[in-house]
């Protein structure tokens, strides 16, 4: 069914230059998968299966996961893992928390523990050195956690060194932008959900469409400031942005939740990095 509202599945492939890279890391591949939603229609067995089977093909290095495992319910978290368990790469599996995995805490518990049970490092504010000292990668807290802080987090690592950072929230790429962050890998958006041909993504639109309804109206459409309060900057809603001197990519997700994705198709990421300055 999910080919019929959004399209197949996409596998988006890119290279990015990486000042500073040693020579020994250029050509490495990092997939990235996001927003799972694994619960209930938010996500398909036949759709998880197929974005694992492509990122299998694509025999990375390592894999990333941005976030949003489950939407309430953290019980199928379980049932996700044992997929996920299935995912193939040489340096590891490392994950971050999306807005959906946080509360309540005892959910934020479950998912941790499930992911870590699994194989799977789960970076909180943490920095991690998959291929030794050249890259960092570093996990934030999601923004919505109260605990993102990346200052304790990224000034300890040495100014030479490339860092790649997973945060959910590609938000935070505003807040990032006062740190050295060579690429900055997010989820949230789903890429947000409805595309119109020629339209493209409704809540690029939101403000525009806003400003012209009445002002007798607005309390009718709660929607389109409820979608302001999700995420303000739709305007980083998928693929590749420059956000002040740092790349900032942001995936489209697997899953969804009400209203559903429209001509909005889901999507593995294949990243290769390469030595030479960001452009």
């Amino acid at each position: 069914m999910h080919r019929v509202l959004t399209g197949p599945l996409r596998l988006e492939t890119a290279t990015v230059a990486i000042a500073d890279l040693p020579e020994h890391l250029h050509g490495i591949k990092i997939i990235q998968l996001s927003d799972f939603h694994y619960e209930g229609w938010g996500l398909s067995e036949q759709l998880l299966q197929e974005a694992i089977a492509t990122s299998n093909r694509e025999d990375p290095d390592l894999v990333v996961l941005t976030g949003d495992y489950v939407t309430q319910d953290p019980a199928p978290i379980r049932q996700l893992v044992d997929r996920l368990k299935t995912l193939k790469h040489r340096a590891g599996i490392y994950a971050v928390l999306g807005n959906h995995d946080i509360k309540p805490p005892e959910a934020q518990v479950k998912i941790i523990q499930a992911l870590t049970h699994a194989g799977i490092r789960v970076l909180w504010n943490e920095v991690a050195y998959p291929f030794g000292n050249g890259l960092a990668l570093v996990g934030m807290a999601d923004l919505y956690s109260g605990e993102f802080k990346p200052a304790p987090v990224l000034m300890p690592i040495a100014p030479k060194t490339p860092r790649i950072v997973l945060s959910h929230n590609p938000a935070t790429a505003e807040i990032l932008r006062k740190w050295r962050v060579d690429l900055q890998l997010s989820g949230h958006t789903h890429g947000g959900q409805i595309v119109l041909p020629i339209v493209g993504p409704i809540p690029t639109k939101l403000k525009a469409i806003r400003s012209w309804v009445p002002q007798l109206l607005r309390p009718w459409l709660p929607w389109m400031q409820d979608c302001y309060k999700v995420y303000n900057h739709w305007h980083w809603c998928e693929g590749f942005y420059r956000v002040g001197p740092n790349a900032l990519y942001v995936n489209r997700g697997l899953g969804t939740y009400f209203p559903g994705r429209f001509f909005c198709p889901p999507e593995v990421t294949a990243i290769v990095l390469k030595s030479g300055l960001s452009e």
